[in-house]
């Protein structure tokens, strides 16, 4: 064990799988001379090769496009997409090919692609640079979604994206990057997909997070700690498939459920855990649950602005106190 940024642990689990399979390449725009749009992927053309890390033109659509033709004839892409927003210029190819190809040949092909993408905002960088677009993704039958938390988590679920058959998107929160720091092993390991983390157990009420607002719930629990209540803090890590037997299990512990998401308020990824709780676990609930999400309007350019519209540590304690009162 040593530690490493959430951004070292991504290109340590593509360094060593590259090194180990050939059949695995990197595309994407800026990857190569630039290192990177966030710098993950610097030293590494000089390491592979330029026909192993591959600079593209300005083409979401034909990015996805080549990694999918390459996936078919056996290869393992990983693709980088500058900005998880970007993912909706290539939704055709991603819906349409990636997703439904395996089902549309009866299953005689496979479809290995691990698509990269830095999701959120926090960085000023406005409405179409910071947008949390997973729910768009969560709709599509034929993908899974994977959104680590930690540069342990980011390492092993990458190392399992890249040798699962299906098409894997990978939403990297760019906070994450050079903020989040973490013990990760030197060798290689897999995280099954698939499979929920308790980040801190707890007995009073449970707390659903995604990506970086793990974080913020963790802050916000230890603060709570210290007033003796005990907050569960439960990252799925990956949203497709979804470990809905952890959370549910924890909710017959706890009695309370809170979920938090950067994502807009309207058609959220948390909407659709909600009702499964809702459906399968109703009895266990002395309180209703509640929502902390994004609010429903593009993301400003104003910091200040910013931090209203994305849920922040006090909005979080806020929701937890709330459902914690009934």
């Amino acid at each position: 064990m040593r530690e490493l940024f959430y951004s070292e642990a991504i290109k340590e689990a593509m360094t060593q799988e590259m090194e180990a399979d050939k059949s695995v390449f990197l595309i994407g725009e800026d990857v190569g001379v630039y290192g990177g749009a966030f710098g993950l992927t610097l030293g590494m053309l000089g390491q592979f090769g330029p026909h192993r890390i591959i600079d593209t033109p300005i083409s979401e659509q034909g990015i996805v496009g080549i990694g999918i033709g390459a996936a078919l004839m056996g290869m393992k892409p990983i693709i980088e997409i500058m900005f998880s927003d970007f993912l909706l210029l290539a939704l055709d190819q991603i819906a349409n090919q990636a997703a439904k190809i395996h089902y549309m040949f009866g299953g005689k092909v496979a479809v290995p692609i691990v698509i990269r993408a830095p999701g959120g905002g926090g960085t000023g960088a406005a409405a179409q640079h910071s947008q949390s677009i997973e729910a768009i993704l969560f709709h599509i039958p034929g993908l899974k979604i994977i959104m680590p938390s930690t540069p342990y988590d980011a390492k092993g679920l990458l190392l399992s994206a890249i040798k699962d058959p299906n098409p894997v998107i990978m939403i990297e929160h760019k906070l994450l990057y050079k903020k989040v720091k973490g013990d990760v092993p030197v060798e290689r390991y897999e995280i099954e997909i698939g499979k929920a983390d308790i980040k801190r157990k707890g007995k009073d009420i449970t707390v659903v997070a995604t990506s970086l607002m793990v974080h913020k719930v963790l802050t916000v629990s230890e603060k709570l700690a210290r007033e003796g209540i005990e907050v569960e803090v439960i990252d799925p890590r990956t949203i497709k498939p979804l470990d809905l037997e952890t959370i549910i299990n924890s909710v017959k512990k706890t009695n309370r459920l809170v979920l938090v998401e950067e994502a807009c308020y309207t058609g959220g990824f948390t909407s659709f855990v909600a009702s499964e709780i809702a459906s399968k676990a109703f009895d266990c609930l002395d309180a209703p649950i509640t929502r902390v999400t994004g609010l429903d309007t593009p993301i400003p350019y104003s910091v200040v602005l910013e931090n209203i519209v994305i849920p922040g540590e006090e909005r979080i304690e806020e929701g937890i106190r709330k459902v914690l009162m009934v």
